[in-house]
This record gives structure tokens, C-alpha cells and sequence, in this order.
């Protein structure tokens, strides 16, 4: 389950009052890539649009890393919208591993377990990938490079798991392929600004 483009804008929004920053364009840019690739590979284009503009939602609660992603699970799970509460949880770790997370571990204990147990549960699908893979091309000022994009985040935090930087580069080459044509093209790499 996930709310209408009108409702997760709204969430967004009130989001973005609660704390402010370059989250918020990253949120839309990812978003929007998110939207434009499941139109051109016969995905949902608006639930695609949804996940990803809330991918993030759990940065609402104030500055954090790790547990933007715990908070943001547990905030959609308590509105019913399970499809955004599994992206929140899935989008960023490789291979379900928690410790393959790019960025400073500010969970407690308790946090830790629930995010280990239901990303071991969790039944992970097409949405996922394209979510996880939308986060790796967008910043804040719009859509970037896949490369520069992970090598920003890097250079932020001092590392990026080698097996989500491979997993990213193959999910382009797929989606390339899937489309028949170039993915910054698609995505409107030049044009787009949040």
C-alpha cells in the first residue's frame, strides 16, 4: 500500500517544515527518475514516483543517518502504507546487510534488531531495485553522473560498499537495455531541477 501522488506530496511537504535541507530536491530528483523509468519499462509510474519521493521520509524527525531509515519504516508502517515502509527499509543496504550501510550508525540496539529482522523478511521486489537505484543518481541540484553520485557519498563518509557500487552500475546497464536507450536521456539528466 502507498498514498496518491497528492498525498505523498503533502507528507512531503510537511516533512520539509519539519526539517529543512537538500534531502527534500534529492527526495523529488529521485522521485522523478524513479517515475520516468517505470514509465518506460511498463512499471507503475506513479506508485515508482511515490516510493521514491518518500524513500527518505525519515529524515522528517530531524538530522540522522542510520536511523532515518528505522524511523522512516516505522513512520510509514504506522500509516498503513507497507509498500513505502519496505523501500524506506530497503534502499540502503546491498544484499540485505545492514552493515553495508554508507554512513554513521545512530541506531539503538533495539532499532538495530527490528531493521535486521525485517529486512530479512521483507519480500523485496522490481520497486526496490529502481528505488535503490534512483537514490545512486540523484542529488539535490538535480539528476548526476552514477559514478559522481558515489563518489560523493564516499568521499562523505569515508567509504561505499564495493557490492551496492556493482549492483548500481548493473541495475543502469538493465535499465538501459530495458528502455532501448540511454538512461541519463530518460531521466532527463540536462533539464531536470527540482
Amino acid at each position: 500500500m502507498y498514498p496518491s501522488v497528492d498525498e505523498a506530496n503533502r507528507i512531503l511537504e510537511e516533512a520539509e517544515k519539519l526539517n529543512p535541507g537538500a534531502w527534500v530536491n534529492h527526495s523529488k530528483t529521485t522521485a522523478h527518475c524513479a517515475g520516468k523509468i517505470a514509465e518506460l519499462t511498463g512499471m507503475d509510474p506513479d506508485k515508482a514516483y511515490v516510493l521514491g519521493l518518500l524513500h527518505d521520509i525519515g529524515r522528517r524527525f530531524g538530522v540522522s543517518y542510520l536511523r532515518h531509515v528505522s524511523d522512516g519504516y516505522s513512520y510509514m508502517m504506522s500509516l498503513g502504507y507497507d509498500d513505502v515502509a519496505r523501500v524506506c527499509l530497503s534502499h540502503s543496504f546491498f544484499n540485505r546487510q545492514v552493515e553495508t550501510y554508507v554512513g554513521k550508525f545512530d541506531t539503538s540496539e533495539e532499532e538495530m534488531n527490528m531493521l535486521k529482522k525485517e529486512l530479512k523478511e521483507a519480500k523485496l521486489d522490481e520497486y526496490d531495485d529502481l528505488i535503490k537505484f534512483c537514490d545512486s543518481i540523484a542529488g539535490s541540484e538535480g539528476v548526476m553522473d552514477i559514478n559522481d553520485r558515489m563518489n560523493d557519498v564516499a568521499s562523505r563518509y569515508g567509504h561505499y560498499d564495493p557490492g551496492m557500487r556493482a549492483e548500481n552500475l548493473a541495475l543502469k546497464d538493465f535499465y538501459e537495455k530495458k528502455m532501448g536507450m540511454n538512461l541519463y536521456e530518460a531521466v532527463e539528466k540536462d533539464t531536470y531541477r527540482p
